[in-house]
């Protein structure tokens, strides 16, 4: 699958109130990334972010695109990778599940 075939989702963000001389600065994010393909095919998680002095866009300004690059970022390359992983797993048990023991009678009976 191509990275365009998943959904990133911000679910909730939570603020500190003031923090470096700024108001309501993001340090969680709960997010949730899915498949366009097989949307019972989900990975949801939490992200902590550290203010530190520099860029800095108001709560009220900030777009879900800009929020889900922090949390994209934060992860790294090889945590997207892993996420992706984590839902292409999931759809293939959906697409092949794996075989489920069934019951049989007992020889003896």
């Amino acid at each position: 699958m191509s990275n365009s075939d998943y959904l990133w989702k911000v679910a909730s963000m939570m603020v500190m109130p003031q923090q470096e001389g700024k108001t309501d600065v993001v340090v969680l994010a709960d997010y949730i990334v899915s498949s366009e393909i097989v949307g019972a095919a989900t990975y949801a998680s939490r992200q902590q972010f550290t203010y530190t002095d520099g860029a800095f866009t108001p709560y009220d300004q900030l777009t879900e695109a800009q929020v889900i690059g922090w949390i994209q970022s934060a992860l790294g390359e090889d945590g997207v990778a892993g996420i992706y992983a984590n839902i292409d797993g999931q759809i293939n048990a959906i697409q092949n599940p794996p075989p489920t023991p069934v019951s049989e009678p007992l020889p003896w009976s």
